[in-house]
């Protein structure tokens, strides 16, 4: 059984366009989607001999969260921090910092990713403000041994914001700063490159591929365990 905190977030006004750009504290810019929402999922009982992970990130990663949960069974408890608040967003350390201290939880692993959303930001403030994510990480989970999952490929470009092209940039962004922090690299965008027939739409990969994800995922946090 697993205990969910589910929060959906609509921000201002719910027809507000992805372009919006708002001032949020120290005159950092913050680029709000028209839906916003986080998800949250800890184990019902926990058991206090096993280390405890997290996995980051989006709707992709919560859904092939229940896999790595299955996979580790009697190996991890394993903790869900899911938003569609992204890399270049302000908030999302803001986040981070509030989940960390509302779970209370030493964590052995943290597997993390972000970059399907925040279309709104170039890949220079990417670049800019991706070491700032790895600092709450590491901030809130100070024990934690990090692996990066980079950013999965869409079914087809569908629009400028949502690309290929972009996703590729930001996934070379991430590695070349994990790597050089000796940050290990789960390489999602493979495994679905593998699959190009297993969406269910043209962002999401289906319960097959998730699967297959989440059992990769299952495998390198082993590594570290």
């Amino acid at each position: 059984m697993l205990r969910i905190s589910a929060r959906i977030l609509l921000l201002c006004a719910v027809a507000m366009p992805l372009s919006t750009q708002l001032l949020c504290g120290q005159g950092k810019k913050m680029i709000s989607e028209q839906i916003e929402w986080t998800w949250e999922v800890r184990p019902d009982n926990p058991q206090p001999q096993l280390p405890n992970v997290l996995l980051v990130g989006d709707s992709i990663t919560r859904n092939y969260y229940p896999d790595v949960t299955k996979d580790l069974a009697g190996k991890a408890n394993v903790y869900l921090f899911s938003s569609s608040i992204s890399v270049g967003d302000p908030r999302l350390p803001e986040q981070l910092k509030e989940f960390f201290a509302l779970e209370g939880k030493h964590f052995r692993v943290v597997h993390f990713n972000n970059g399907m959303h925040g279309w709104g930001y170039t890949e220079a403030e990417y670049k800019a403000a991706f070491p700032g994510f790895i600092r709450a990480l590491r901030k809130g989970a100070p024990r934690a041994k990090l692996i990066w999952a980079n950013t999965t490929p869409v079914k087809k470009d569908d629009s400028a914001w949502t690309s290929n092209a972009r996703i590729n940039a930001r996934n070379a962004i991430a590695a070349s700063i994990v790597k050089q922090q000796h940050i290990p690299i789960d390489d999602q965008h493979g495994i679905i490159l593998q699959h190009p027939d297993m969406y269910s739409n043209n962002v999401h990969p289906n319960k097959e591929a998730s699967s297959i994800q989440g059992k990769q995922v299952a495998a390198e946090i082993e590594k570290l365990l």
